[in-house]
């Protein structure tokens, strides 16, 4: 399977995460999905920073910022890095079979199996 095909896959689970539960994104997280996902969709920055008064949009816009130079083909393999690490974690934390099923999305399930899960 291409990084390409990876990527997309990867980039459907985190949109298709539930906003509470045993498997969901760190503030963190989020932004260094987004930061990758920028770099790797977009390339380097491509607007101003906005205003410090706007704090989630000047992090965002710093975040990206620093992925500075980063091939696409790269941020999109970190993108998948960061989702697999986020899986195994969650599977030593609890039962992600048991959490799957409970979700009860086709799609979902179909993307997880492309990561082996």
């Amino acid at each position: 399977m291409s990084i390409d095909e990876k990527f997309d896959a990867a980039v459907k689970i985190v949109q298709k995460l539930p906003k509470s539960g045993p498997l969901t994104t760190s503030n963190d997280e989020k932004l260094k999905f987004y930061s990758l996902y920028k770099q790797a969709t977009v390339g380097n920055v491509n607007k101003p920073k906005p205003s410090f008064y706007e704090l989630t949009e000047c992090s965002k816009w710093n975040a990206w910022n620093a992925l500075c130079d980063m091939p696409k083909d790269e941020a999109k393999q970190k993108y998948v890095e960061e989702l697999e690490k986020m899986l195994d974690r969650f599977s030593k934390e609890g039962n992600f079979k048991e959490w799957l099923d409970s979700v009860n999305d086709p799609e979902l399930t179909a993307l997880f199996a492309v990561f082996g899960r």
